[in-house]
């Protein structure tokens, strides 16, 4: 059994539980995950950046934060961690909806904690392909995958980089 919880811990947007629910079980599932325990918070940005600057000691805003609470042999249990303020800010950017955002970041995280990553071009690539295809099983398309264009390890939805290199 695979059992998804939803702690909205932001009050500015209104997100269907049930749909992000559906988005993780869709990921694991088709990961051929059986069981598995997974919360998703929703917060802000000023969450999520105290939270990445705590345990990747990354100084900024992200899109998702994913953490991997099992041992291998165990059940998965996992938590992704998702801003809605971001989400908002970058399906602008991207012309979508912010649910079709938001719903990009919790299948990223679902990914990573089923072991996919996106440190190499050749993982990003596959990591991409992936979330396009679980996107299409939730019936949404993104408008423009650009994400592929981000610079290596930058997220589609980080802070521009400066000259320097810095955020």
């Amino acid at each position: 059994m695979i059992r998804v919880e939803v702690a909205d811990e932001q009050s500015t947007y209104t997100f269907e539980h049930a749909l992000l629910q559906r988005a993780v079980r869709i990921v694991l599932e088709g990961e051929s995950v059986t069981e598995a325990e997974v919360s998703i918070a929703i917060v802000d940005d000023t969450a999520i950046h105290l939270l990445n600057r705590k345990y990747l000691d990354h100084d900024y805003a992200t899109d998702v934060l994913s953490f991997l609470l099992s041992d291998r042999d165990d059940p998965l249990e996992g938590e992704i961690i998702v801003s809605a303020d971001t989400a908002k800010r970058e399906a602008s950017r991207y012309a979508w909806d912010i649910t079709d955002e938001l719903l990009l970041y919790i299948i990223h995280g679902a990914l990573h904690l089923v072991s996919y990553d996106d440190v190499s071009e050749c993982d990003r690539e596959q990591m991409r392909a992936k979330e396009r295809e679980y996107l299409e099983k939730l019936g949404r398309t993104h408008p423009n995958v650009r994400r592929e264009d981000m610079p290596q390890g930058q997220s589609a939805t980080e802070p521009p980089l400066d000259n320097e290199g810095k955020p």
